[in-house]
């Protein structure tokens, strides 16, 4: 039977990796294929990564530009956190669809369907299978295919190292000895949850890392028994970002309004960590001039990218996006001599500016590094790959193990290459 195993771990950045810190996972990569230049997608964060990850496509493809972004409705551009349990539900109401392409789970139904668990937000679980064709566990609610409600017992656990534990725990024996589907993935909520909360690099950071090893090793020590019964199992573990540490904290939209003084009516600003999306009323399209020169001028911004750029790098101008900048960041070092350092957006009410410990978002060189290592037929045990690969590269390479088509998407199967 061919199965794919999927385990990704929320905000691991490649250079920890090591057998001191993770020797699971460092022994794993020695007998799978490791992606050396694999990189996430711009805006390197969670939900935007979630949706690449589980459809294939880039942002203008699927249509979830960002962990916080702006939707067009009838009444006018609204900001939204797409962690939100119902944000894809109301995106359905708002636009007719809740991505706009299909998703793994939609394709392997009937496939020898999916079981997806996920101990991150509930927007970015949500986000690998909104529309219900597989099921889908999370500790704010749990669904089997079309929707039914499940009573699972996840509704205790909390998004750190033991709501990690308890699902990994299930996943093994109930889902990979158990259910045995097409494709049984996890979704961690660690190291990421802890790393927006503690210095990178710090003793309590390094015991985080060694933990998450630890439930690594469970998971690839359950594949090995699935093999020696006779499947072919495709396992893939993954991050779909890494940290770098907040040196600054910029209101993004507070100096675009002391820049261009109609900023403060005509725009909105999406904060998202090291980057940030700049969205305009699409009846002052005569800002755009003012509002770039303004933000190139800015000695806090490292890339601004704006609507004739957009295309290059998956997004569109949809929902009125103008603009995507990327924070500044730097090689520099913290105090434990852990490389990168950012500028971020400050966040919107409610949430933390987190100074001094883990945020991503943007292009820095760190929080785009995450882990991708693959094993399973057509993958080389050692091979280091340096051709440039994507999240957006993990469903079309689950589709082709599983032998089913690909078409439609924007990644590559990774197999053989």
């Amino acid at each position: 039977m061919r199965r794919a195993v999927v385990l990704i771990l929320d905000g691991l950045r490649r250079d920890f990796v090591t057998p001191e810190l993770m020797p699971h996972l460092a022994s794993f990569r020695a007998g799978a294929s490791w992606f050396e230049a694999h990189r996430s997608v711009f805006p390197s964060v969670t939900r935007c990564v979630s949706a690449c990850f589980a459809t294939g496509c880039l942002p203008a493809r699927h249509g979830l530009q960002a962990n916080t972004m702006v939707l067009q409705e009838p009444h006018g551009q609204v900001l939204h956190d797409a962690g939100e349990p119902g944000f894809l539900d109301h995106r359905r109401r708002v636009t007719g669809r809740s991505l706009d392409v299909p998703t793994l789970a939609e394709r392997l139904a009937g496939q020898g369907g999916s079981v997806i668990m996920g101990n991150v937000s509930p927007g970015a679980t949500y986000t690998q299978d909104p529309d219900r064709f597989g099921f889908l566990h999370h500790r704010v609610g749990s669904f089997g295919p079309g929707g039914a409600a499940l009573a699972d017992g996840l509704d205790s656990l909390r998004p750190d190292l033991a709501g990690d534990a308890a699902m990994v725990d299930r996943l093994i024996t109930e889902v990979l000895f158990g259910r045995q589907p097409a494709l049984a993935q996890l979704w961690t909520a660690e190291p990421d949850h802890a790393q927006h909360e503690m210095v990178l690099g710090s003793p309590a950071h390094l015991a985080l890392l060694r933990q998450v090893d630890a439930h690594v090793g469970l998971v690839i020590d359950a594949v090995e028994r699935l093999r020696a019964t006779g499947d072919e199992v495709l396992l893939l573990i993954g991050s779909d970002h890494g940290h770098q540490t907040v040196d600054g904290v910029v209101d993004v939209m507070a100096a675009l309004a002391a820049a261009v003084p109609e900023a403060e009516e005509a725009v909105t600003v999406a904060a998202n960590g090291s980057a940030a999306l700049v969205y305009l009323d699409p009846a002052r399209a005569d800002l755009l001039p003012r509002l770039e020169a303004a933000l190139w001028q800015a000695d806090w911004v490292d890339q601004v990218i704006g609507p004739d750029g957009l295309a290059a790098i998956g997004h569109s101008t949809a929902n009125g996006l103008a603009f995507l900048i990327a924070m500044r960041s730097s090689e520099e070092a913290n105090a434990h001599g852990i490389p990168g350092l950012s500028l971020v957006a400050k966040p919107h009410v409610g949430k933390a500016d987190r100074l001094g410990f883990g945020q991503h978002g943007g292009l820095g060189l760190w929080a785009q590094s995450p882990v991708l290592t693959i094993q399973g037929p057509g993958f080389e045990p050692g091979a280091v790959r340096r051709d440039a690969t994507s999240v957006i590269d993990a469903a079309p390479t689950i589709l082709r193990h599983l032998g089913l088509p690909a078409d439609g998407m924007d990644g590559r199967p990774l197999q053989g290459e």
